[in-house]
């Protein structure tokens, strides 16, 4: 089993002299923590069962499993993070078991949409939810994007009349760590790792490796995507797992026939034309950021170590026809910096910020680097070649709002700090940098921003495309149109209120990018901007979106960018209803064609797609 420490997108590999060096530090740290729990470590311990074995080796080994087992169980005590009544459906569900035929509640499915699966991944804990380990070192948090992985499926297939059946089914995603808890130990024994006192986490770190072999859970609950006909489930702390489409039902880890032995980025996007996937991979330790390319057909492996000299969590990587677009910005993981006492995952607001584009199977050498304002990315919304420059567009914050906060905030309660970072109503300051990002609300605003990389001159270009009216994020686009120049692009929409009261982000609305439609306006600070014409589809009050994807026409190549759906889980909390919403992407603001209502609620999640029946034969 690999040995890595899962941050949300980003993985700790430790083996070799890493490991030796990660030890050591831990056991230093906390020696004299340590020993003031001997007494209550040597009770439990006095309890275990002595067999006489011939095999002396397994002896140590179990005796040794037991050892530690008594050692958590002595000092560590997990504790339920508790809801709120406006976080109640990010609480998980049960599995449903079998396929469930579900009908339109209202509009219908038109005929010309695609045969094919939709499908969303999220995060659905084990064993009730989030938690905190307390113990004598302090506490160690589970955060919010934390918690196993749970798909949820919603088929469309035409019966012999050509009249549509759909169901609905979700499952978890059964990683190795999943397995051991789940059918092994029946509860939950990983201590959490993202966020909490320096000593817990070291300690939960150093514990998670001694007993599991792996200092954190697989919790592959981020995406889904597909590749050679084969569907896959990730998160960027470990290798893909491929799923049956039909059952869900986890197959294995997918290392590309043993070629890929590290983390597996969460966004893979497959190079226009050629079909091939462009993943990479990032990682606490050198090599901190490994570009790979995957052939069409899955079976061969390009990769290059970019030498990167920090750990930083990378979420998204970019293609063009010729190139890879990587984002490298101040989100760091620093094993050092936690063992001082700090964060081990932490947003380096005064940190560099830069693009790199490098030749499709390329190296470290050839990639051109460009310098740009600090920001923090998550999502690329595309990337595409125009005469000598290299357009980047994503969504762009001045901040993270992963981990959460730490000291330098000077905010005790966290939710205090997500809910301030929410409050957008008075976002009016056009803020360029991060000095005083803090300084007001609404500090995870973000805009969609656009770079221009001239590859001849070296020049950058960068803009905001939107306003301050709205905070987007979760851009997606017509697939057809990756790394080429498109006219549209689509996002969800932050709900400010709705989002600070529950200090965790809601999407009330979707938005429309007419990229190639621009106006002139004057901001808040009399600065003269050119944006682009953005129209939205906006939901009921209290009804929230997410996983939302674009479904192209059934045959619809050649024909309109827009010429499609957009399909999306959206959830009504008041009547704690889940449904489908078909939206026809060409008249947008309009009413949703058609709504399917789910058996039961789906919780809010994060990346989605639409795996076409064609893809599949």
């Amino acid at each position: 089993m690999q040995q890595l420490l899962a941050v949300p997108s980003c993985a700790l590999q430790v083996n070799g002299s890493f490991q030796t060096h990660f030890i050591s530090e831990s056991f230093n740290h906390l020696k004299t923590s340590l020993s003031s729990a001997a007494k209550p470590l040597f009770k439990e311990l006095q309890q275990l069962p002595i067999k006489k074995v011939n095999n002396v080796s397994e002896t140590m080994k179990n005796t040794s499993g037991k050892i530690l087992d008594a050692l958590v169980n002595s000092m560590f005590k997990f504790v339920d993070q508790p809801l709120l009544p406006s976080q109640k459906n990010f609480a998980p569900v049960e599995e449903i078991g079998s396929l469930v035929e579900i009908n339109c509640t209202e509009g219908e499915i038109p005929p010309d949409f695609a045969e094919g699966v939709y499908i969303r991944n999220g995060n659905n804990p084990l064993f009730g939810g989030l938690k905190s380990a307390v113990s004598i070192f302090g506490q160690s948090h589970h955060s919010w994007v934390d918690g196993e992985g749970m798909l949820h499926a919603v088929y469309f297939k035409k019966d012999q009349n050509g009249s549509w059946i759909i169901s609905y089914k979700n499952r978890y995603v059964e990683t190795e760590t999943f397995k051991l808890e789940k059918h092994i130990h029946n509860k939950t024994c990983f201590l959490p790792v993202l966020q909490g006192d320096a000593s817990a986490v070291l300690a939960a770190l150093l514990l998670n490796w001694l007993r599991f072999g792996a200092v954190n859970k697989y919790f592959s609950n981020t995406n889904v995507f597909e590749h050679s006909g084969r569907v896959f489930s990730v998160t960027e702390n470990y290798l893909p797992q491929e799923v049956d489409i039909s059952t869900l039902e986890t197959l294995s880890d997918w290392d590309v026939n043993g070629a890929w032995d590290r983390p597996f980025t969460g966004h893979p996007k497959k190079a226009p034309s050629s079909g091939e996937l462009v993943i990479m991979g990032t990682d606490a330790k050198k090599p901190y950021y490994v570009l790979g390319v995957i052939s069409a057909d899955g079976k061969k492996l390009h990769k290059a170590d970019l030498k990167f000299k920090r750990s930083v969590l990378s979420h998204d990587i970019g293609v063009t026809q010729k190139y890879n677009v990587i984002i490298d910005h101040p989100l760091t993981v620093d094993i050092q910096r936690l063992a001082m006492g700090g964060q081990l995952m932490k947003y380096e607001k005064e940190g560099f910020a830069r693009i790199g584009v490098m030749s499709r199977y390329g190296d470290a050498e050839s990639v051109k680097w460009f310098e740009v304002q600090t920001s923090c990315t998550f999502h690329i919304l595309n990337c595409f070649e125009e005469g000598d420059e290299v357009v980047v567009r994503g969504c762009r914050a001045l901040t993270s709002l992963i981990p959460g906060p730490d000291d330098d905030v000077g905010f005790n309660n966290k939710f205090e700090w997500f809910s301030k970072g929410f409050n957008f109503a008075h976002h009016t300051k056009d803020v360029s940098s991060a000095d005083d990002i803090f300084a007001e609300p609404g500090y995870f605003f973000s805009r969609v921003y656009e770079w221009r990389l001239n590859m001849v001159s070296g020049e950058v270009e960068e803009k905001n495309l939107t306003g301050t009216e709205f905070s987007m994020e979760f851009p997606f686009i017509n697939d057809q149109v990756t790394g080429l120049k498109h006219k549209y692009g689509y996002t969800q929409v932050v709900d400010s209120m709705a989002s600070s009261t529950c200090g965790m982000g809601k999407f009330g609305s979707l938005a429309k990018l007419y990229l190639e439609e621009s106006y002139t306006t004057t901001s808040a600070e009399g600065k003269c901007e050119e944006l682009i014409k953005v129209e939205y589809h906006k939901f009921e009050e209290n009804n929230f979106c997410n996983g939302s994807v674009f479904v192209a026409r059934h045959g619809g190549k050649g024909m309109e960018e827009d010429d499609g759906w957009i399909v999306t889980f959206v959830h009504n909390e008041e009547t704690d209803v889940t449904q489908v919403h078909v939206i026809d992407a060409s008249r947008f603001g309009s009413e949703a064609i058609a709504k399917l209502t789910l058996p039961q609620r789906v919780p809010y999640g994060f990346h989605g797609t639409f795996v076409s029946m064609l893809s599949q034969s």
